[in-house]
């Protein structure tokens, strides 16, 4: 269906009857939680229903029969603008926004006026937010599919085998480089149309060297893709919100590479209508519990072999050395990749006698045996064929590519690996790609990619040209690459943070400090390459470069306090904390510890979190470094506040208040009267949180940390709250929002008019509670179940409120709402650790 526009909508809800408005009513809703927090606002109906159409094809052709019933009854009254009389011409189109029932309707007029229960208001005309771009990352497929049309056939059997109770699960099994993932997105590619609601492509990497993709990992990305911000910090409640999110929708998802079931079913939607095309060597027999369907892929057959070489070198070039391309077509033993990079090879030498290729590959060399036979020779052939046309400079990178950890990487870090001999390297890619031994991604224009069988030809030779000092070098040039730029990020994202070293044996070439416009461009930037900083991290221990892996877990900080991926925060600490062990480095342990802490504490395990500071509180002491030894202890109550043993926190929140003092830490000193003030409020005692948090958000503005000041000012709005100074309550909150908002924090933009909503409740304001409510829950929806159900309690209580009286439920409110507000401590921001201001430092 075409897309619905402003004026259609507009048109019906100014038509629309009372049931036709109950409809739009339902509609809104539901476009709400299409939409992320970004875009969707119920204040402005008309653009928030042509938004979710945009995203959602379902919701777009339900918009659409509404609007189009709603305008054409003959029985609906026509709006008119003020002074039309009845019966004097048609009902004049107003342009602008809406909201519905009962809402405002902001309009391009003049004057305001009441129709209904619509009220019209002068507006100014405002930009629209776009909407997120719906998800088309299905991966290049061939324009024809030679040899392939029973297989198609099948799958499309599969498709229209009848109504399903769950998802189409494809599973296309066979040998490595048979052709899977070509067919497979051939045919996805052919039924996008049918599921317009987005197309998801991931690549598991079930036989990558640094191993195979984490369910967490891939699940992070698809709800990225969908606008969702941050994910929870379980795989199970990480499951359950894609489960959530792509309920009701038409969607595509291809998993290619897989290697186990288990890597699948947590990526399994509920919804029936989405098709999902799994690619694996494997049976992957396991997901027939999940109904899905299975076919085995074979080898291709001589005619389909001959047909991909003319369509490649043109049916002439082919008529006129049959019995060259019969040799050709059978020492490939029909393995698509062998025949694929064959023709690229003699496509790109046209003046070159196909007979030369066949005779290359009739001294096939004996790598990647350990691929069984009849397909590892095929591949090894044809592979050594195309590597020895290759320019000396594009076989050295090739080689030098091939050792890297990394199955995918841009072109910086490819120069990057080849230090001193990195001039050229886009030409030397550009070769590698000519041939097909490297393929572009979707990730950019310059994004590359190795066949997972490719890569292993370029590290068998590797290994047989190659010395291992030249091989280890490439490798930690590649991730010393990966902890500069992470670094670069760290200063500007978190500069008080950026204080400990960098031990670089290759410093880098190029300057890193520009490698970003702003922080939000360095935060982005850690988001999207938070997988191959943590299979660098795995592969600097692997090397046995402790001081490289703890240093890159450290400059990884930023990635943790702001995108909060908690299973690879701890992972991340544990792995850097050993590392810095072994390295004997004292105040990287330290770092480890406390920054592992955190990220324990904030994972919602408290006790494991204590027994880390704990550690890094006796290490302190140890070495007589006041100010870890006062971060220790402010670790220690926040861990204690959160597991319920407010009277320790306030005891260990009070000792590193004095060292800080002492020391002269202003910064460390106001945020444990932040803390203090949090445990105060917790405590019922609104005055005492007043004054600490008003001396603390003072204290944190003269030290230039914008952010944890604006914590302080949120729960000085809830402090205000509990002593019942509900105007200055609000507008404490609402400045904190604004605040949270401008530095990227849904968390405690949530939160604060989480807060909001309750300083409106306990003043008899349903109507504005439940806004706040729901505003809060919109942004809570890309945290978490338990934020989620909290808010959800919020709502409920709302609507009891509503159905009960304010007087039978008051007791039950107010219990729930200061339980709600917040016993314990919130997770900390970019401002949490303790750690001095930026001074000389490296790069």
């Amino acid at each position: 269906m075409e897309a619905v526009g402003r004026a259609e909508v507009e048109a019906a809800l100014l038509r629309a009857d009372a049931a036709a408005r109950t409809v739009a009513d339902e509609l809104l809703r539901e476009a709400v939680d299409l939409l992320p927090r970004e875009v969707a606002d119920p204040a402005d109906p008309v653009r928030t229903l042509c938004a979710a159409a945009a995203v959602s094809g379902t919701f777009r052709a339900r918009l659409g029969q509404w609007a189009a019933a709603t305008t054409a009854d003959p029985h609906r009254a026509a709006v008119r603008t003020p002074g039309d009389g009845a019966g004097r011409g048609p009902a004049r189109p107003v342009p602008h926004s809406n909201s519905i029932s009962g809402g405002d309707y902001r309009a391009g007029v003049v004057q305001a006026h009441t129709v209904g229960d619509i009220h019209w208001h002068a507006a100014p005309a405002a930009a629209s937010p776009q909407a997120p771009p719906v998800p088309r990352q299905l991966i290049p497929a061939p324009r024809r599919l030679a040899g392939r049309a029973r297989e198609l056939a099948d799958l499309d059997a599969m498709l229209h085998s009848g109504p399903r109770a769950g998802p189409l699960v494809a599973v296309v099994n066979g040998p490595a480089g048979v052709g899977k993932t070509a067919l497979v997105s051939y045919w996805l590619r052919g039924k996008a149309d049918d599921f317009p609601d987005g197309q998801l492509y991931a690549d598991l990497r079930g036989y990558a060297p640094e191993g195979p993709a984490e369910p967490s990992e891939v699940l992070g990305m698809f709800l990225r893709a969908f606008g969702v911000t941050a994910v929870p910090s379980g795989l199970a409640e990480t499951a359950a919100l894609w489960r959530s999110v792509t309920a009701g929708r038409r969607l595509i998802l291809m998993l290619d590479n897989v290697v186990s079931a288990a890597q699948v079913r947590p990526l399994l939607p509920a919804a029936p209508d989405v098709v999902v095309a799994v690619t694996s060597r494997r049976r992957l027999t396991g997901l027939g519990l999940e109904g899905a369907a299975f076919r085995p892929l074979g080898f291709l057959d001589a005619d389909a072999s001959a047909e991909i070489l003319r369509q490649r070198l043109g049916a002439g070039r082919v008529a006129a050395e049959p019995a060259a391309a019969r040799r050709v077509i059978d020492r490939c033993g029909g393995l698509a990749l062998a025949v694929c990079v064959a023709a690229a090879r003699m496509a790109a030498r046209p003046g070159q006698p196909l007979a030369v290729t066949a005779e290359a590959l009739d001294r096939g060399a004996e790598r990647l045996t350990v691929l069984r036979a009849g397909e590892g020779i095929a591949v090894q052939s044809a592979l050594d064929a195309s590597y020895r046309f290759l320019p000396e400079d594009a076989a050295a990178l090739y080689r030098l590519l091939g050792v890297l950890p990394f199955a995918d990487f841009p072109p910086e870090l490819a120069a990057a690996a080849c230090g001193p001999a990195r001039d050229g390297v886009g030409r030397r890619i550009d070769a590698l790609a000519e041939v097909s031994l490297l393929e572009q991604t979707d990730d950019g224009p310059e994004h590359y990619r190795f066949h997972d069988l490719v890569r292993l030809h370029a590290r068998g030779l590797a290994e047989t040209v190659d010395p291992l000092p030249v091989r280890r070098a490439a490798v930690r040039r590649a991730l010393e690459w990966c902890l500069a730029t992470a670094t670069a990020a760290e200063a500007l994202i978190l500069p008080s943070h950026r204080t400990l070293d960098r031990d670089y044996e290759y410093p880098p070439v190029t300057p890193t400090g520009d490698a970003f416009a702003g922080d939000q461009d360095a935060l982005g930037w850690l988001g999207r390459e938070q997988s191959r900083l943590m299979i660098a991290l795995r592969a600097a221990v692997d090397a046995g470069w402790d001081g490289l892996a703890w240093q890159l877990t450290d400059a990884m900080c930023p990635l943790f306090l702001r995108l909060r991926p908690y299973d690879a925060w701890v992972e991340a600490h544990r792995i850097g904390l050993d590392a810095a062990r072994r390295a004997a480095h004292v105040e990287g342990e330290m770092r480890m510890l406390t920054s592992g802490g955190t990220g324990l504490r904030n994972a919602g395990r408290p006790e494991e979190a204590v027994g880390w500071f704990g550690q890094a509180l006796g290490l302190a002491r140890r070495h007589g470094n006041r100010r870890m030894e006062a971060q220790a202890l402010h670790g220690l109550g926040q861990s204690h506040h959160l597991a319920g043993r407010p009277a320790e926190a306030v005891r260990r929140f009070t000792e590193a208040l004095a060292i800080r003092e002492e020391i002269g830490y202003a910064r460390g000193a106001a945020l444990s009267r932040l803390s203090l003030g949090d445990v105060a409020l917790s405590a019922g005692r609104p005055g005492d949180a007043v004054r600490e948090l008003s001396r603390a958000r003072a204290d944190l503005l003269a030290a230039s940390d914008t952010y944890d000041a604006a914590r302080a000012m949120a729960l000085l709005g809830r402090a205000h709250g509990e002593e019942g100074r509900a105007d200055l309550a609000g507008r404490c909150l609402r400045q904190a929002a604004e605040e949270f908002r401008a530095a990227g924090s849904v968390h405690w933009e949530a939160r604060s008019h989480e807060l909001l909503g309750l300083v409106h409740r306990r003043s008899d304001r349903p109507d504005d509670a439940r806004l706040a409510f729901e505003r809060s829950l919109r942004l809570y929806e890309g945290v978490g179940a338990p934020d989620v159900v909290r808010l959800e309690r919020h709502l409920e209580a709302e609507r009891h409120l509503e159905a009960e009286g304010h007087l039978e439920a008051e007791g039950h409110l107010e219990a729930e709402g200061h339980l709600a507000a917040g016993t314990a401590p919130m997770p900390d921001g970019p401002g949490g650790p303790d750690t001095p201001p930026p001074g000389p430092r490296a790069s």
